[in-house]
Order: structure tokens, then C-alpha cells, then sequence
């Protein structure tokens, strides 16, 4: 049987038109919500924003310290989660606000996905892998007294954070007005963090001066 253009074309028209309604499914059943997708969510739960508003409060609470969210990053997750049903328009679009006027609010659907995506178990069993690590784990590589220079500037790198993540907690902590709230137990576990690994550094540059190859390595053969 021989296949014309028009044939082939609507083919590839029911295809087309397949996947698309599969797509569709697939994000109303339960779209995969990003870190972004998420942040967006609580945020907007809290009150409605637009774009623009969003972003300077996610700025304002240091986002890069806890999720590492960027401006094209929000700006997309608000429209995607409008397309799924999880945002609706709160106020009506208006030229004197600018060029991002239209304010979103959380509807029931999206406060139920936030709500099922904070369950999942994964939230509780990731393992970061900081940069450090891996630089320690390359580090007998490097040039002589690389080493030492490196740990120098992770120790002033982590006193910097130290000292930064006090001021923050002090602001939050008089924003809030109390000590039991999410954003004091994030910055002082932060802080606890960076200071445990100060005196863990102290204990590696005591130590390296005795720093020496694995005695029985073992390999794939």
C-alpha cells in the first residue's frame, strides 16, 4: 500500500496529538515538582506575589543558603505550576504595575501536592557531596603545599559563614519575635555545621605533616 503526504501527515498529527495528551496526563496525575516548584508553593501559600515579588523575597531569605533556586528557575515554576491547576490569578492584571502584574495565589490542588511531596522519604536520605570532599579525596595530587594554602582557605571561607549566619539569626530571630521556628533551627543547625568542621580542620592540619599513602590498597582485578 502506498503512503501519501496526506496519509504520513496525519500520522504524524495523531502521533503528535497523542503525546501531547499524554503529557497532559502525565502532569495533571501528578507532575514530578522540583525543589523550585515547591519553594514557589510555600511561598505563595503564605500570601499571594507575583513574579518579580516572589524572587525578592526568596533573595531576602538567602534561598541559595537551602534550596539554590535561581530568578528563570521561579519565574518558570510559577507557570508551570499555573498550567497544572497548583496556582490561580489573584487580581486582576494591571499596566501600572509593571511588566510582571499578574499576582498568583495557591489553590487547594497545589497545597495538596506541597503536602504529599514533604512526605516523600527521600527528604530524610539524601547524602550531599560538598565540593570539599571531593577536593580532599583528589588532593594527594596536588602540588607541594597546595594542601595546607586550601585548608587555610576553607577556614577563612568557614569563619566568614560563621560570623554571616550569626548576623542572619539575629535578624531572624527579631523578625519571627521567638526561637521555635524553621528558619532559627536551619541557620543554627548551619552554624553548628560550619563550626564542627572549624575544628575538624584544626585536626587535619595537626595531622598532616603525618599524611601518607595507603599501606594495602586494593584493587579490581
Amino acid at each position: 500500500m502506498r503512503i501519501t503526504k496526506a496519509v504520513l501527515a496525519k500520522r504524524t498529527q495523531r502521533t503528535e496529538h497523542r503525546e501531547r495528551r499524554v503529557k497532559r496526563k502525565k502532569e495533571k496525575g501528578g507532575a514530578r515538582l522540583t525543589t523550585a516548584d515547591l519553594v514557589l508553593l510555600s511561598l505563595l501559600a503564605e500570601r499571594p506575589m507575583h513574579g518579580y515579588q516572589a524572587n525578592a523575597e526568596l533573595v531576602r531569605r538567602e534561598v541559595q543558603d537551602w534550596a539554590g533556586i535561581s530568578r528563570p528557575q521561579v519565574y518558570y515554576s510559577m507557570e508551570k505550576l499555573a498550567r497544572l491547576g497548583m496556582l490561580r490569578k489573584a487580581a486582576d492584571k494591571k499596566e501600572a504595575e509593571g511588566p510582571e502584574p499578574q499576582v498568583y495565589a495557591v489553590t487547594e490542588n497545589g497545597k495538596r501536592a506541597l503536602a504529599d511531596a514533604l512526605e516523600r522519604v527521600d527528604w530524610t536520605t539524601k547524602h550531599t557531596r560538598p565540593a570539599f570532599l571531593t577536593w580532599m579525596a583528589l588532593s594527594w595530587q596536588a602540588r607541594r603545599g597546595v594542601f595546607a594554602q586550601q585548608l587555610q582557605k576553607r577556614r577563612q571561607f568557614l569563619r566568614a559563614e560563621v560570623a554571616r549566619e550569626k548576623e542572619t539569626l539575629e535578624s531572624v530571630l527579631k523578625e519571627v519575635g521567638h526561637p521555635y521556628h524553621e528558619a532559627v533551627w536551619m541557620i543554627s543547625l548551619m552554624i553548628a555545621e560550619f563550626e564542627t568542621e572549624l575544628k575538624w580542620l584544626a585536626k587535619v592540619e595537626k595531622e598532616m605533616k603525618l599524611r601518607g599513602k595507603a599501606k594495602h590498597p586494593e584493587y579490581v582485578t
